[in-house]
């Protein structure tokens, strides 16, 4: 068993210096792209949406060192933003099958969101994955379960 919890914390702690790295990384990508805002004195929505990514991947990481879970909506949000930004720097170059792959991509992200979001609500877990008795089998008590910032997050 020493062996199995000597593995556990060190793969722990090189979980932990790489997600510091990855957010030492960002915070220096963030203010690469501020660099480049003031020095060209301009700010365009592409730029935006690029600093909206470096956040949400800062959130990922302090949500993935509080709660030691990854949530899986957080990466789809990122690539449809990151897919927008695409379309909105190249959308000169794009030709009409590139634009509707991207856009096909686009919708195919938004429905994985939705049916996490549906199978969070209508089959809600615990901690260790499994099923929470109850309420699964009357809707009437749904209504309540406590809803977090998000509606249905917990």
């Amino acid at each position: 068993m020493n062996v199995e919890r000597a593995g556990r914390r060190a793969l722990h702690h090189v979980e932990v210096a790489v997600l510091v790295v990855i957010a030492i990384a960002t915070v220096i990508a963030i203010l690469q792209e501020i660099a480049t805002m003031v020095s060209a004195m301009w700010v365009g929505l592409a730029d935006l949406l690029l600093l909206f990514i470096f956040l949400e991947v800062l959130a990922m990481v302090g949500i993935y060192l509080r709660s030691g879970r990854l949530p899986v909506r957080l990466p789809i949000y990122i690539a449809i933003v990151a897919l927008a930004r695409y379309v909105i720097i190249d959308m000169k170059d794009m030709d009409v099958w590139e634009l509707i792959a991207v856009t096909a991509g686009v919708l195919i992200l938004a429905g994985a969101v939705l049916v996490l979001r549906y199978g969070h609500v209508r089959l809600p877990y615990d901690d260790e994955g499994r099923m929470t008795p109850g309420i699964e089998d009357d809707p009437a008590k749904e209504r309540d379960v406590p809803k977090g910032r998000y509606g249905s997050d917990r």
